[in-house]
């Protein structure tokens, strides 16, 4: 019988059978959240650009997650940075973590005035996401179309963890 109550409330409270990152800090100001961008040490990172209204974010998150788990023993890091509205944090941000149980790290960068930050992500960059930045020291790579779990394997092993 307890067994049974158990089973049953697991089903009633979908939340206890999720257990995605809920930890994410908020960056109202792009100058505060550059120094990611520019870690100087010997691990590897990959920094995603999405948001969860973006259907090609939406798609490679579950490869992203993938590759993170296949890297895991390496000096390798993965953010996702979330370019929705702060003000959706609570109602649209978490409960999309929770129930796709992200497990990497996630920021909110909420700064309205990309046309002054865009291109200090990277040169080329004309905004559109989903976009990915992996890089070591001053070794750099920007990738601006959507990625998939080959993909980033590939580059990571020829790039940044050579054989």
């Amino acid at each position: 019988l307890v067994v049974l109550t158990l089973c049953l409330m697991s089903f009633c409270y979908p939340e206890a059978q999720t257990q995605g990152n809920t930890n994410v800090r908020v960056y109202n100001n792009f100058a505060r959240f550059e120094p990611l961008l520019h870690q100087h040490n010997d691990t590897v990172y990959l920094i995603n650009f999405w948001a969860t209204w973006c259907a090609p974010c939406r798609k490679e998150l579950p490869d992203i997650e993938e590759i993170g788990k296949k890297y895991s023993g390496e000096k390798f890091r993965i953010l996702l940075v979330s370019l929705d509205m702060a003000e959706t944090l609570e109602s649209t941000l978490i409960p999309f973590l929770k129930k796709n149980n992200i497990q990497s790290a996630v920021v909110l960068l909420d700064d309205p005035d990309g046309n002054s930050w865009i291109d200090k992500v990277d040169k080329l960059w004309g905004g559109s996401i989903p976009a990915t930045l992996i890089y070591r020291n001053d070794e750099r790579l920007f990738i601006d179309k959507q990625v998939d779990f080959n993909y980033l394997d590939l580059v990571l092993t020829l790039k940044f963890f050579k054989p």
